[in-house]
């Protein structure tokens, strides 16, 4: 399975970017580097058990502060790895997506 679009290109982090997983709700958080990214999603490496991921819809945090997040789906794992979907609010909520 893939994550993302594959079509999206994706950009490999040369230095160990930390990053945070946060459920939906707020209730839990784990640490994670992220690996590479793309318009559409991203693929980290996860600090400790995966064990919270079983939501399999919460938020990638990209800033300390957290003004900088995307929310995402799972889509694979493999080992310590994920891979990650971003969700866009448009498509979420149902409505049409206009291309720009």
């Amino acid at each position: 399975m893939t994550y993302g679009d594959r079509r999206a290109e994706r950009v490999k982090l040369e230095t160990r970017h930390p990053v945070n997983l946060m459920g939906v709700d707020g209730t839990w958080r784990r640490g994670c580097i992220l690996l590479d990214i793309s318009q559409s999603g991203a693929r980290l490496e996860v600090d400790g058990t995966l064990d919270v991921l079983k939501a399999q819809e919460f938020f990638l945090v990209l800033s300390s502060r957290g003004l900088a997040f995307r929310r995402c789906e799972l889509v694979r794992v493999d080992g310590s790895e994920i891979g990650v979907r971003f969700i866009e609010e448009r498509k979420r909520k149902g409505r049409p997506v206009i291309p720009r």
